[in-house]
């Protein structure tokens, strides 16, 4: 079954619908019925929902948890896409869990100001020697040293990434950490990272 983010989206909202439409008219009318009648629509209910949520368990936990990496047996890490069609990864950096967005067309991982501050350094002391083009134009960086970068219960220490001084929505897990996977692979809705 493939259903997409807005189908999910839809559906619920009609299932939510008939339900409360449905327990109305119940509760409404639950005097005129036969009490066997109000057992067999009741486990109808239940019933219908049961189907229901079995049928799109795996869109819903998607929908949910759409950013949970999956790590293999032989050590891969699968990423599912995620509703807004991006990859998205959760790494500890310094021992807290940052995530990232997944950009193949980044040269570097990159740091938010809020996600550096998270991670112990400090934006205002920061130099800002370098410069990036991004959508928005270009920005300043500052490049730093991470202590450790976990991810896939692979820990990297000493490893190199910039904060961006300008706007970012989030983190970016550019090419000079993703070049340390032996294969990167998009496979349908998922991106799987070999090391």
């Amino acid at each position: 079954m493939d259903i997409g983010g807005d189908s999910i989206g839809r559906l619920i909202y009609v299932v939510l619908l008939l339900v409360i439409v449905g327990g109305w008219f119940f509760a409404q009318n639950r005097q005129k019925l036969n009490k066997n009648l109000q057992q067999a629509i009741l486990w109808g209910f239940l019933f219908a929902g049961a189907v229901l949520l079995y049928g799109v368990k795996d869109d819903l936990r998607q929908q949910i948890s759409p950013r949970a990496a999956v790590q293999t047996e032989n050590g891969q890490i699968i990423l599912r896409r995620a509703s807004d069609l991006h990859f998205y990864a959760s790494l500890k950096i310094n021992g807290q869990d940052i995530e990232f967005i997944v950009d193949t067309g980044a040269s570097d991982m990159v740091l938010s100001r809020q996600d550096a501050i998270k991670v112990g350094l400090d934006p205002a002391k920061l130099v800002y020697f370098g410069s990036a083009q991004t959508a928005n134009g270009a920005v300043k960086t500052a490049r730093v040293k991470l202590d450790s970068v976990t991810f896939g219960g692979v820990t990297d220490t000493s490893v190199t990434a910039f904060v961006n001084d300008g706007e970012m929505f989030g983190s970016l897990l550019g090419m000079s950490y993703l070049s340390r996977f032996s294969r990167l692979e998009i496979a349908g809705d998922r991106l799987i990272l070999t090391r």
